[in-house]
């Protein structure tokens, strides 16, 4: 076993701007997630991955960023970030940063000398073109609607942003951005973080001479195929990573959008010349149609299966997988795959955290968090969805009920409701007005409520993550072989684990309703080690009950 800290870890995502709000103005903050790490230390995780603190005009909630090296005035000064850090380590936490340099904010000192003339000096620190026979200066679509260029008029110039019009794309092509961007990260480094997740890296290296994309009905637009995993990226990360990463002892995982099993290889490749690990997002966009993310449709389970099990076989011995269902960007899960009921939250979590990976939990998903029923237009916050709006129902191509329906089921903001710590006012988020309404379900669903109860979602979490840890099993969860057990079942989950002659049986009901379960691969169990039912026994033939789950280690 090539055995490394970060593959034994258990990694939990903050949202900072929803998590804790510590002085009343209705925004979470550095003061908050430290008054909350003995909540974290009792779920037993050992990394935070925090989503980005750093200065920015927040047209993107902090993925839009105008200084690296100083901290959201919403959320704290660096004073209160070394406190956070401080403690965290105290504590045996480690705190992983959000890298976004794909791209800045128009707000960012290098962008405001960029587009001050077309002889700056930093003018190609940015991606600027003519414009084509009086047009955009190709057909490539930004990833929040509309085209990906921005006209400036002070140099009669088109701008790049793969996202917001506020967040032009960085040049990697440029040596000087390049090492700009490796002397901050040494700074950060330096300080004592112990790694970095890095936002949209597979885009910082475009395909030569930006050509049309091609074209895409639905948005109007082309080009993703040429913004991800381009011709230079594994030699940008390659030059990364000897410049600083290799310098310290740190975690990194790369969020990989278009990203292949092969992609993932080289991104993520045993031999540590890249990244740690990628996210990649098969999985996630299972449910989408031909409105892409904005429709209801539910993810038929035999294709997450057998979508996951391909990622865990074919990257056995040449990457390492991470494990997510949740994050900032993605709805609930429990609403998404669940029924929002706490069993259905169990058997998804048990199989998720017993696979090959490093898994990640998105906060509240330890409570069983669920999607929001906003309701009005005015209830949403961002920008994707906002966009999204004006693009699909102004043009008549989805009916406002059609899209609040699709934002509901699919719209991140269903991930960035407000921590919902007890049941008094606001959750325990805020004294304030929260800057995102609350899910109204915070009076059943709180963490005050699930830390006493000992059959919680959060109990059972703990439990999930101590058998990660801390448990005789540890190992064999960790470095054991993944193998998936019928295929073609659309209600169960199955796989085995095995790990030098010891295996485990994971097992999941993944349907609300009862269902007949032939166990045809093994006769007796060794040991239980979870189940959401208290009476699960392993048998050869078994009535599975609603959300059923357990894993044994089997004779």
């Amino acid at each position: 076993m090539d055995r490394k800290w970060w593959k034994e870890s258990v990694v939990y995502q903050i949202y900072p701007r929803s998590f804790c709000d510590s002085n009343g103005d209705g925004i979470g903050d550095l003061g908050g997630i430290t008054g909350k790490l003995d909540y974290l230390h009792e779920l037993g995780i050992n990394v935070i991955w925090l989503s980005p603190v750093y200065k920015s005009p927040n047209d993107d909630n902090g993925y839009d960023i105008s200084d690296y090296q100083d901290i959201m005035d919403e959320f704290g000064t660096l004073d209160d970030f070394d406190e956070l850090l401080k403690r965290a380590h105290e504590l045996g936490i480690k705190i992983v940063m959000d890298l976004v340099v794909n791209h800045t904010s128009d707000e960012h000192p290098w962008f405001v000398e960029s587009r001050s003339s077309k002889d700056n000096e930093k003018r190609d620190f940015y991606i600027w073109r003519e414009g084509k026979d009086g047009k955009l200066p190709n057909n490539w679509g930004s990833c929040f609607s509309g085209p990906a260029w921005e006209y400036d008029e002070r140099t009669d110039m088109y701008y790049l942003h793969c996202f917001s019009k506020k967040q032009p794309d960085l040049n990697w092509d440029n040596p000087k951005v390049r090492d700009e961007v490796f002397r901050m990260m040494s700074w950060w480094c330096d300080k004592g973080i112990d790694g970095f997740r890095m936002d949209v890296i597979s885009m910082i290296s475009k395909r030569e001479g930006l050509p049309d994309g091609r074209f895409d009905e639905k948005s109007g637009y082309g080009g993703l195929e040429n913004t991800t995993n381009g011709p230079h990226v594994h030699e940008y990360i390659r030059e990364m990573n000897e410049c600083v990463l290799s310098k310290y002892d740190i975690m990194t995982v790369g969020e990989c959008a278009g990203v292949t099993i092969e992609e993932a290889g080289k991104y993520a490749s045993l031999d540590g010349s890249e990244l740690n690990m990628v996210f990649q997002f098969e999985h996630v966009e299972l449910d989408y149609d031909e409105h892409g993310k904005w429709t209801t449709k539910r993810i038929d389970l035999r294709e997450l299966k057998n979508n996951l099990s391909k990622w865990q076989t074919e990257l056995e011995g040449k990457a390492w997988n991470s494990l997510f269902l949740d994050n900032h960007d993605q709805p609930r899960i429990v609403s998404r795959l669940g029924d929002e009921s706490p069993l259905s939250a169990k058997s998804i979590a048990t199989f998720l955290h017993f696979m090959k990976g490093t898994p990640y939990i998105y906060q509240g998903e330890e409570l069983g968090m669920t999607n929001c029923r906003f309701g009005s237009f005015d209830d949403l916050r961002d920008i994707e969805e906002i966009n999204a709006y004006h693009e699909l129902v102004e043009s008549g191509r989805m009916t406002a009920s059609e899209l609040m329906a699709g934002i509901e089921a699919k719209g991140r903001d269903n991930a960035r409701t407000p921590m919902q710590w007890d049941d008094s006012e606001n959750a325990g988020f805020t004294s304030g007005k929260p800057w995102i309404m609350v899910n109204p379900n915070y009076k059943e669903i709180n963490a005050e409520v699930e830390l006493r109860d000992t059959d919680s979602v959060f109990n059972y979490y703990k439990r999930l993550v101590s058998l990660r840890r801390n448990s005789e099993w540890s190992e064999l969860i960790v470095y054991g072989k993944y193998r998936l057990l019928d295929a073609d079942r659309s209600e169960t989950f199955a796989y085995e684990r095995e790990l030098d002659g010891r295996k485990l049986f994971v097992l999941c009901n993944l349907t609300d309703r009862e269902i007949h379960y032939h166990n045809g691969e093994f006769k007796a169990a060794k040991a239980k080690l979870i189940s959401n039912y208290a009476d699960a026994e392993l048998h050869s033939d078994m009535i599975l009950r609603p959300w059923f789950a357990a894993v044994w280690e089997i004779c």
